[in-house]
């Protein structure tokens, strides 16, 4: 891909270009073992216990979306990352900056949102800031929330651990979180409304360890969806994964709006769905835990870590061939979060 001298939108993709920014100017010059493992959240080993310590910005575009908003956005996608690392997540910071001239009502209906949407995970919002900026300086509202959280003793969940012979499941169907803010965005109507899958996943997560100790690697697709987080978790643990793809679940509106409009729904951004990767003697108990939660009942395998191509994601496709399936390119939806 050509260099730029500037930053564009598509280093914000979640894909290729997010990597190599986030790795070459902030990695590079900052780092150090936490940050160097590049999880969802870091593992801090502080006065004999340990703490999940995650922090995330929200600049999605509209801030209201079928499904969600930008309030419980903010929550559930801090919650999730705690989560990942197997934390009981349990307190967050809310800072908002606020675009001169948005609604008082507006504001009112994020904040209930958020205080819904913090009852259901469980977790506290302890501290915050506010930040008013000239009209035209920023788009309405955009949050940052920071969030902490418990790791239970004995767990070692992280993007380096998976290992060959280890099962690749998904919590439910691709796509839906992109699809609908895409749908609002530009005002597309479709046969069967798309909404988003914004959710908390903390008590599905808690339900996968309550059966399981081992569970390697947990992490949401959000930016560059499906297809790119594998490829992150396979750089990382330098193993190859191999998925099949009539194994992946999406919703039939989803699949329908993504060929409508030139997108594949394995690159398309989630806010509710999990990765689990684990020892395959545990893999029904897992597919159970996670299908009894009201957020799992689509979950399924779809496929397996391997020796093969460390660092590569193949695709086993409907007709039967193999090929490469590589991590986001470019720009495919911008502030879908």
């Amino acid at each position: 891909m050509e260099k730029t001298k500037n930053v564009l939108l598509a280093h914000g993709s979640g894909g290729k270009l997010s990597q190599e920014l986030v790795r070459s100017m902030f990695v590079s010059e900052l780092e150090n073992d936490l940050l160097n493992r590049m999880d969802d959240a870091a593992s801090l080993n502080i006065g004999g216990g340990r703490l999940a310590f995650t922090t995330d910005s929200y600049v999605v575009s509209p801030i209201f979306f079928p499904g969600g908003d930008i309030g419980k956005l903010a929550v559930c996608g801090t919650v999730n990352d705690l989560a990942t690392s197997g934390a009981v997540p349990k307190y967050l910071s809310l800072a908002m900056i606020i675009e001169e001239g948005l609604p008082l009502e507006d504001l009112s209906r994020v904040v209930q949102s958020i205080k819904a949407a913090a009852a259901e995970a469980g977790v506290q919002i302890v501290t915050g800031d506010t930040k008013v900026v000239n009209r035209g300086k920023a788009d309405r509202l955009f949050i940052n929330t920071s969030g902490i959280g418990v790791i239970p003793e004995g767990l070692d969940i992280s993007g380096v651990n998976a290992r060959p012979g280890d099962v690749v499941m998904l919590s439910g169907s691709i796509g839906d979180h992109g699809m609908a803010i895409m749908a609002q965005r530009e005002g597309f109507s479709f046969q069967v409304p798309v909404a988003s899958d914004c959710a908390p996943l903390n008590g599905m997560i808690a339900a996968i360890l309550a059966v399981s100790k081992n569970v390697r690697v947990l992490r949401d697709p959000t930016r560059g969806g499906l297809a790119t987080t594998l490829n992150e978790i396979a750089g990382q643990s330098q193993a190859g994964i191999t998925i099949n793809e009539n194994a992946v679940p999406v919703k039939d509106a989803v699949r329908s709006a993504c060929e409508l409009l030139g997108f594949d729904p394995l690159y398309v951004a989630n806010e509710g769905k999990m990765i689990v990767i684990a020892g395959a003697d545990d893999a029904d108990r897992i597919l159970a835990a996670i299908r009894s939660n009201p957020y799992g009942a689509e979950a399924a395998v779809i496929g397996e870590v391997t020796a093969e191509r460390p660092g590569k994601v193949i695709l086993r496709t409907a007709l039967g061939a193999r090929r490469v399936l590589d991590m986001l390119s470019g720009e495919l939806l911008p502030r879908i979060c």
